[in-house]
C-alpha cells in the first residue's frame, strides 16, 4: 500500500504547470457567468409581465406569447449555466428574440396600450443587450481578432 501520510508542497509536482494552465483555462471560461442570472430574471419577468402590467385577460394572445417567450429565455439561461460551452452560441438567438419582443405588441395584439408596448420594448431591449453581452464574451474568450486574446 502506498504511503500517503506525507503531504508535500505542490510546487515540486512534475505536472504543476499543466495543472495551473488547466485551472486558469477553466476559470477563464466562466467569466460569462455574470450574464446567466440577469437572463433568467428577464425571462421570469417576461412570464409574469401580463399579470404585472394587467393585460392577461384583455390581450390573451400576447399574454400567451410572453409566457412562451419568457420560458424560452429562462431555458436559455438554464442552458448557459449547465452547458455554457455549447449554449453561448444561442446568444445571437437571444438578440433575435429581443428584437421580436419589441415588435410583437403590434403584430399580436389588437390595439395595444402604452403599458403593453413599453413592457415588451423594455423586455426586448434587455434581452437584446444581454444577448450581445453573451456574444461579446464568447468572442473575447475564443481569442478572435480584435479581442482580448485569451486562450480557450
Amino acid at each position: 500500500m502506498a504511503d500517503v501520510s506525507h503531504r508535500g508542497d505542490l510546487t515540486t509536482h512534475p505536472d504543476v504547470h499543466e495543472m495551473r494552465a488547466r485551472y486558469d483555462k477553466m476559470l477563464g471560461r466562466r467569466d460569462v457567468a455574470l450574464i446567466d442570472a440577469p437572463v433568467f430574471l428577464v425571462g421570469l419577468y417576461c412570464v409574469i409581465s401580463p399579470w404585472v402590467v394587467g393585460f392577461a385577460a384583455a390581450q390573451a394572445d400576447l399574454a400567451t406569447h410572453n409566457l412562451i417567450i419568457g420560458i424560452a429565455i429562462g431555458l436559455v439561461a438554464l442552458g448557459f449555466t449547465i452547458a455554457p460551452e455549447r449554449m453561448y452560441g444561442m446568444s445571437w438567438a437571444m438578440c433575435a428574440i429581443g428584437l421580436w419582443m419589441c415588435f410583437s405588441p403590434w403584430v399580436l395584439a389588437t390595439d395595444p396600450g402604452p403599458g403593453i408596448i413599453w413592457n415588451n420594448i423594455i423586455v426586448g431591449v434587455l434581452t437584446f443587450l444581454l444577448g450581445l453581452m453573451a456574444a461579446w464574451q464568447v468572442r473575447s474568450s475564443r481569442g478572435e481578432p480584435g479581442t482580448a486574446g485569451r486562450e480557450v
